[in-house]
């Protein structure tokens, strides 16, 4: 069983930064890709960033590039995401996803990964 969780969310001014970890445990587990989406009430889970684990690569949803980094630690099976200039609209869910291969090229789709966590909260006031 593999598990993702989720650290660092919570209640933040407009502005401000958050430090988002998930740490990816489990048996057998080899980490190809991971991400983050976020979801807000009443709208659609969306991407925020992804990185390949063996490269280092990264991309980022449009809505984020320059405020957010995503980043990962190899030796803790861990990815983190550094958010600075926090909006207002920022305000979700945040989701960390896993993939152990290639699921696909779209790694802004939910169906590249095939673990997720349980999401933590956080909340830009503005």
């Amino acid at each position: 069983q593999v598990q993702l969780v989720e650290s660092g969310g919570g209640l933040v001014q407009a502005g401000g930064s958050l430090r988002l970890s998930c740490a990816a445990s489990g048996r057998s587990f080899s980490v190809y890709r991971m991400g983050w989406f976020r979801q807000s009430p009443g709208k659609e889970r969306e991407f925020v960033a992804t990185i390949h684990y063996t490269s280092g690569n990264t991309h980022y949803a449009d809505s984020v590039k320059g405020r957010f980094t995503i980043s990962r630690d190899n030796g803790k099976n861990t990815v983190y995401l550094q958010m600075n200039s926090l909006k207002s609209e920022d305000t979700a869910v945040y989701y960390c996803a896993a993939a152990d291969r290639l699921y696909s090229l779209a790694t802004a789709r939910s169906s590249a990964y095939n673990y997720w966590g349980q999401g933590t909260q956080v909340t830009v006031s503005s």
